[in-house]
């Protein structure tokens, strides 16, 4: 079955254009090395819930917004492979100091999950 990385950042709004070039090298670089897709969707309709909320788990600040991306993988296996690849890459290694960034990385949350549905 497939395997999905998820993740949900806080981006200032005035380097959204920033975060879209480094999205457009992150997505070439990994489906090159094998990723079966890599998508990036600002929030649009994202509000703060009364428990959670996207924007409560990245604590979203004035002037940020939301960003909701994938990347999926034929398996668990090859994402760690392609991962692997991925992060030894230097079209990347430039890009992702975290003093450089167009967000602040440590408010990031991610995982890896397993597709159980698929339709």
């Amino acid at each position: 079955m497939a395997y999905v990385d998820g993740f949900v950042v806080a981006v200032p709004r005035d380097k959204l254009d920033a975060y879209k070039e480094l999205s457009r090298l992150g997505g070439t670089v990994w489906r090159e090395h094998g990723a079966l897709s890599f998508v990036e969707c600002v929030g649009d309709d994202v509000k703060p819930g009364k428990l959670t909320s996207f924007p409560q788990a990245v604590k979203l600040e004035e002037g940020e917004v939301c960003v909701f991306s994938w990347i999926t993988y034929a398996s668990r296996a090859d994402r760690d492979a392609i991962s692997d690849k991925v992060m030894k890459d230097p079209r990347l290694a430039s890009m992702m100091d975290p003093e450089t960034l167009p967000f602040d990385g440590k408010r990031m949350i991610y995982g890896g999950f397993e597709v159980i549905v698929d339709m």
